[in-house]
């Protein structure tokens, strides 16, 4: 074989391999959004003071959080929200603590009037994390919590 085809043959199969390399490289460089060490903590209302609900996670995603958004529900009910559904929910404070990661909190101030009407019994949180990048992640089930008066 001549040099003349070697040459361009193997500068080609440089090119070609190195776009096929690029190319699986964009296309796993994007990430969802990870939602973790979710916790939830219930405190009930006293006659003097006013109780609250309270979840925290630390979200992450390659691109940084736009928004948590957060559902609290009890599980004697027929209540499964779907990521859909959960457009409409609340929103988390997320204060950005790497250019990936932030910390992010939901708070519910609970009166005594509204501790009386609440079920009984355990309660579920899901959650909806969206990246800047539009990506999002749903966990259904991101934590519990239990409601005892």
């Amino acid at each position: 074989m001549s040099k003349r085809i070697v040459v361009p043959s193997l500068i080609g199969a440089v090119v070609i391999g190195g776009l096929a390399i690029g190319g699986v490289a964009s296309a796993t460089a994007s990430s969802e959004p990870t939602i973790e060490n979710g916790s939830a903590r219930y405190a009930a209302p006293t006659a003097d003071t006013d109780g609250s609900l309270t979840y925290t996670a630390k979200v992450t995603d390659d691109s940084g959080i736009r928004n948590l958004k957060v559902l609290a529900w009890p599980k004697s009910s027929d209540l499964k929200p779907t990521a859909k559904e959960m457009a409409t929910a609340e929103r988390a404070t997320c204060k950005k603590s790497t250019t990936e990661t932030s910390e992010c909190t939901y708070t519910l101030k609970v009166t005594p009037k509204e501790a009386a009407d609440l079920p009984k019994g355990t309660w579920h949180i899901s959650a909806l994390a969206t990246a800047k990048d539009g990506d999002t992640a749903f966990a259904p089930d991101a934590a519990t919590f239990t409601v005892t008066r």
